[in-house]
């Protein structure tokens, strides 16, 4: 399959391309990567398309938000992480069910934390929409195409890179593997947390 992975330069979107390079021909998408693409910029969504055809599968790993104090977040951040995350992946899934192949395949990236987090309350409401929406557009996609979200913890990596016990987090390559299977399985309208 001809695959773009979006975010491929990230600790994700690494992990992700390493897995699916193994089987797959890896198109690399990023902000400055070869492959040039921003989820918060509708033409370049508009454009990637264009560079990139005949695409069995697209895989989203650009999406992060931030912590934010909910006593002391603007409106216009809480908007602004919105923008990104959640309405940008729309914006991308959307397009991704125009133009990929019959049967292809959209994975997106949202977020889950076994308790409530400090500071989560905006990756809350962004990654409850994106699950919502994942489980509603599965059954309004044309020729066969699914969707799918993937939504990790805590990166084993990541925080072991800000100094935190690491084991608190998934490996990234049990993270990069739900990937792998979203796009090469059958499943639809999932939310896999891995």
């Amino acid at each position: 399959m001809k695959v773009l992975v979006i975010g491929a330069t990230g600790t994700i979107g690494s992990a992700v391309t390493r897995a699916l390079e193994a089987s797959h021909q890896v198109v690399k998408g990023s902000r400055g990567g070869p492959v040039k693409v921003d989820v918060e910029d509708p033409s370049s969504l508009d454009a990637l398309f264009d560079e990139v055809p005949d695409l069995d599968a697209v895989v989203c790993c650009a999406a992060s938000g931030p912590l934010v104090d909910l006593e002391s977040v603007t409106d216009e951040e809480i908007a602004a992480g919105v923008q990104g995350k959640l309405l940008g992946q729309v914006a991308l899934a959307r397009r991704a069910a125009r133009r990929l192949r019959d049967g292809g395949s959209i994975t997106l990236t949202g977020g889950t934390f076994a308790t409530p987090l400090v500071g989560g309350s905006l990756g809350a409401l962004v990654n409850t929409g994106l699950e919502g929406f994942v489980r509603n557009a599965a059954s309004e996609l044309p020729r066969r195409i699914r969707i799918n979200l993937i939504s990790p913890g805590w990166i084993k990596e990541t925080l072991e890179s800000m100094g935190a016990d690491g084991n608190e987090g998934t490996p990234v390559s049990a993270v990069a593997r739900a990937y792998v299977t979203a796009v090469e399985g059958t499943a639809q309208g999932q939310t896999i947390r891995p």
